[in-house]
Parts: C-alpha cells; structure tokens; sequence
C-alpha cells in the first residue's frame, strides 16, 4: 500500500468534521477471477483516530466495506492546529497511518 490516505480536518465551533479517503483494494473474498478461482479477502479491519495522541474514534469493518473507503466523523473539542492521526489495518496485517491538522 504505497498510496497515502487523504485526510482533512476542519473546524467549526466546538468540534472538527474530518474526512478520510483511503486507498485499499478491499477483496470480500466472495469473488472469483478470470480462471474461477475465488480471490482470497483482503479487507480494512481496524480503523482508529486520534487527537493529538489520544485515541477519539475506532471501529472495526468486515469485507462488506467498498474499494477505496471514504469515512466522515465529527470530533467535539478539535480546534485548527490540532493533529489528527488515522490508522487502518487490514486482515493480512498490512497497517497505515497518516496525519493531518486541523484548518
């Protein structure tokens, strides 16, 4: 997974909306290829965030979730310059994290 996440954090009053587009094949397992062989799952299972380090957000996804998963929460409390970290790992033990501030 050399592809980053794209992340964007905006403030409004007491709390952030931040938008999260990641990048991950997201294979249900159920599918079969050209030959009619079932393409092995490969999917996002863990999902968490933080607010400058301290966990706000976590979730956990099955194979159901689409390619290229685009997830929106809302954090009370997040004001710009704030840092916001999401990380995924999926069921082969791939993991990413990336950062973004809040605007």
């Amino acid at each position: 997974m050399a592809d980053p996440m794209r992340i964007r954090a905006q403030a409004a009053g007491d709390k952030a909306t931040v938008r999260v587009l990641m990048s991950h094949e997201m294979e249900s397992g159920q599918r079969k290829d050209a030959s009619g062989k079932l393409v092995p799952a490969w999917h996002i299972q863990d999902v968490t965030a933080s607010l400058n380090g301290k966990p706000v957000f976590s979730c956990e996804w099955g194979p159901a979730v689409s390619k290229n998963p685009f997830l929106q929460f809302a954090i009370k409390g997040a004001k710009a310059g704030d840092k916001i970290a999401v990380t995924w790992k999926d069921n082969k033990g791939e993991s990413r994290t990336d950062e973004a501030t809040v605007s």
